[in-house]
């Protein structure tokens, strides 16, 4: 996934929001569409953390930085506070560059 993708899907993502707040002014959408454009916006940013991580020009790439990741993700999951959630990931991920 290139970066162009990536930024239209989050101009679409805020794109559609918008229009439906000036679209639906007579009828507010159901609740499970409200649910669904609030999901969008973490959706994309997670795609883009993954985009980061794991791509290296058009190479995937898997080292260090996909460990820190998916620790920095795991204490994130068991509701660590973000400092820690931040020492973890930097820890291993240098924990795994030492070995390699």
């Amino acid at each position: 996934m290139s970066w162009w993708t990536v930024g239209v899907m989050a101009v679409g993502a805020y794109a559609f929001k918008a229009i439906g707040l000036f679209a639906f002014d007579a009828r507010p959408p159901s609740p499970k569409v409200l649910e669904a454009l609030r999901l969008l916006p973490p959706a994309l940013l997670g795609a883009l953390i993954v985009v980061q991580t794991v791509a290296t020009g058009e190479q995937l790439v898997v080292d260090a930085r996909l460990a820190g990741v998916l620790a920095g993700g795991y204490a994130a999951w068991r509701k660590a506070p973000f400092v820690v959630v931040l020492v973890v990931a930097a820890a291993v991920t240098a924990g795994v560059r030492a070995l390699s």
